[in-house]
């Protein structure tokens, strides 16, 4: 499923970002637009990001919808009020994409294997298509193996963001909140002279 907010141009770089539990607070399986609630203090950076030209795009596994723990009809309103949240610090999504599948679901339709689920990168492909996404400038943003794995599949730099590092994860930087990944990515892309990012992680063995 995707909601594309409008197209930009082509060999855009974007940051693409989980969405529970990166973009907003963890919940389990939330269900109802008033269970999205936004991470503390990611307005300013996503702002300067949005402003340095990157496209902003979520990219969410739901696999509640496969095992019938989310309604299909509550997707649509959960994220007019993800988009609410953000309009009210000035940022605005370009797409979202929302993979519904998991082999192991009840619903029929959904409980497929895809190319869509991360770590697949299916959803970061698509909108390479769709909005003409630049992989290699861009950014994988997310709080898990799985959304480390996808940024790798695709091309993308990546930001581990969560209470600590994950072992066996080695994404280019980590940091334990998202707004200190992305206020670390919008410090990397201030136009000038190549910066180097602050705590920065190499791929120089599990755990660095």
């Amino acid at each position: 499923m995707t909601t594309p907010a409008r197209t930009g141009a082509l060999r855009r770089p974007a940051v693409f970002l989980d969405r529970d539990g990166t973009l907003t607070e963890p919940r389990h399986y939330p269900s109802r637009p008033e269970d999205l609630v936004l991470q503390a203090d990611i307005g300013p950076p996503l702002r300067a990001l949005q402003r340095y030209g990157f496209a902003l795009i979520v990219v969410t596994n739901q696999s509640g919808l496969a095992r019938g723990l989310i309604d299909e009809a509550a997707i649509a309103p959960m994220h007019r009020r993800l988009r609410e949240l953000l309009a009210r610090h000035r940022v605005q999504l370009d797409a979202i994409y929302l993979c519904p599948h998991h082999p192991g679901g009840t619903v029929p339709r959904f409980s497929i294997a895809c190319s869509c689920r991360k770590p697949a990168p299916g959803m970061l492909h698509q909108a390479v298509g769709d909005l003409g996404c630049d992989l290699s400038s861009s950014w994988m943003v997310g709080d898990s193996v799985c959304d480390i794995e996808a940024g790798h599949g695709a091309g993308t730099r990546t930001a581990l963001v969560g209470p600590q590092p994950l072992a066996g994860v080695v994404p280019t930087l980590y940091r334990t909140s998202t707004a200190q990944a992305l206020t670390a990515i919008a410090g990397s892309e201030i136009p000038g002279p190549a910066a180097a990012i602050p705590g920065a992680h190499q791929a120089t063995g599990v755990n660095f």
